[in-house]
This record gives structure tokens, C-alpha cells and sequence, in this order.
């Protein structure tokens, strides 16, 4: 059967907004996938292998931290027996919270792919956050956030001291970011996403200089590309169709577009990929 799409999995059940649960041992190789509309925390505390997320493979070399956005692709090639949790957070249960904290941690650390882990609570904090999760019906939603909260924020310090150059974001900064990994279709436009975030073209471009040394422009154009990418890499959709669900009215608009960002046409980046 042709493959016009990534296949797209859903681990929560109808109406779940968040899911805590152990790593399924059983899991070894997987097919290439995406996850349905979520954000996903893995914690390997055992395991060896590899975890690919988009273009980059990750050894699994002790405790691990990664980090899923809701558009990325992935999958694992894990060779011993894996231990650890699992963490899937829906933006539903980070709008119901109403809760700014956590929205920030959670955009910081979805610039993050793979943390090594150095601090041996961070299990002891999956286990809490897994153990409040299981009591259910005794549970209390503020118990969880808190306790998420804690996780998280000794995450980005790990982060912080693992990477001497990470940036602390601006609020605008951030929310823009927010737009590209998931509003859809993505629009290469930059005065679209200022008018969204209340702001002028000129002040979301000198916000994302002073955060990331890029212009909203640019940024705007490696979300178009990584999504152009993974389209290419691994469906079977024709450039003509890869440009449309990226909102080009003209293949050939999109063809020049990312010859002049990858310095090859969409045939001609596939075509290099599979020799």
C-alpha cells in the first residue's frame, strides 16, 4: 500500500488530557510515527540503543530525558530491556489548569530533544507523579500540577547546567514559538503570527534576534522546512502534494522556496536521501 502519510498514534484514551504511566518493557523497534496532538516526556532510567526524533538519532546512555512536540517524528531501536516513565501532556490540560508556570516551563523545554540526567531525584519525581496519577478517584488535579511543576523545573535546571548558553525566552518569544509548533497550516508569513500575539512584525523580529540571533522570518521558515522534511522523508507524497499541505498555491513556489533554503529541489533532496 502507498504511504501518503506519517502514521499518527494516540497512547491517551478518549478524553484524556494527561497520562503518567511506566515505559512499556516490551518496546524495542518501532515504525516511524507522530503523536497525536501532544506533548510526550520519556525517562529511560535502564535501556541501551538509539531514539530518532526527527533527523537526529540519540544514544541511550543511562538516564535520559527526552522530549516529544506534538509535530515531530520519531522512533526507537532500544536493545536491552528499557525501565522508566512516561509522561503525556494535551494542551487541553495546560489550558484548564490556567496555570502560566507551567505553560512557560513547558514551551523552554520543548526547544529540548535529549537530556542526559545527572540528578538521581528525577526518578524519585516520576514515581510521586506516577503514584498520585494511579489513585484516581483520591487524586486531586492540584496535587499533579504541583507535583509536574517540580519535575519540570528540575529538568530546565539540569538543562541550564548541561547548556551554558540556553536562553531564558521572553513571554512574546515563547508564545511565538507556541503558534509554529502548533497552529496549522503554517503560515510563512510574519506579520500573520504578530497579529495573533498582539504585537508589530518589527517588535516579534527584534524579540527573536534578542532570543535566538534569527529573525521571526527565519524561524518561520525552519518549522516550513522541518515539516517539508519529514513530509519527504517519510511519505510518498509527491513534491506537488507536500507543497499544498504546507499552504504553497504553487508547487513551483514551494520548489524554489526550499532550493533556495536546502540548496536542492524537494526531488532532489528525496532522491539524495534514499541513495
Amino acid at each position: 500500500m502507498t504511504k501518503t502519510s506519517i502514521q499518527t498514534k494516540d497512547k491517551t484514551e478518549q478524553g484524556q488530557f494527561l497520562k503518567i504511566a511506566p515505559f512499556r518493557k516490551h518496546i524495542r523497534k518501532t515504525d516511524v510515527h507522530r503523536h497525536k496532538n501532544y506533548f510526550e516526556i520519556i525517562f529511560l532510567s535502564q535501556g541501551s540503543g538509539s531514539h530518532s526524533i526527527d533527523h537526529h538519532s540519540y544514544p541511550i546512555l543511562g538516564p535520559t530525558l527526552f522530549f516529544m512536540r506534538r509535530d515531530q517524528i520519531h522512533h526507537w531501536d532500544i536493545q536491552s530491556e528499557p525501565e522508566g516513565y512516561v509522561i503525556i501532556i494535551k494542551n487541553d490540560f495546560v489550558e484548564e489548569s490556567e496555570d502560566l508556570a507551567l505553560r512557560k516551563q513547558l514551551l523552554a523545554l520543548s526547544q529540548v530533544s535529549c537530556l542526559p540526567v545527572d540528578d538521581e531525584s528525577i526518578e524519585l519525581h516520576f514515581r510521586l507523579l506516577h503514584l498520585e496519577f494511579e489513585r484516581t478517584e483520591k487524586s486531586q488535579k492540584a496535587i499533579i500540577i504541583h507535583l509536574l511543576k517540580a519535575l519540570l523545573a528540575k529538568a530546565i535546571d539540569i538543562s541550564d547546567r548541561t547548556d551554558s548558553h540556553t536562553t531564558h525566552n521572553s513571554d512574546l518569544f515563547q508564545s511565538f514559538i507556541n503558534l509554529l509548533e502548533t497552529a496549522r497550516p503554517l503560515i510563512n508569513q510574519v506579520a500573520h503570527y504578530a497579529n495573533l500575539l498582539h504585537t508589530s512584525p518589527q517588535n516579534l523580529n527584534q524579540t527573536c534576534r534578542k532570543a535566538a540571533e534569527q529573525s521571526a522570518s527565519e524561524l518561520i521558515s525552519s518549522y516550513i522546512i522541518g515539516e517539508a522534511k519529514r513530509l519527504l522523508d517519510y511519505t510518498s507524497m509527491s513534491a506537488a502534494q507536500v507543497a499544498y499541505e504546507l499552504g504553497f498555491k504553487d508547487p513551483s513556489h514551494f520548489s524554489k522556496y526550499f532550493k533556495r533554503q536546502c540548496q536542492l529541489t524537494p526531488q532532489e533532496y528525496r532522491r539524495r536521501k534514499k541513495a
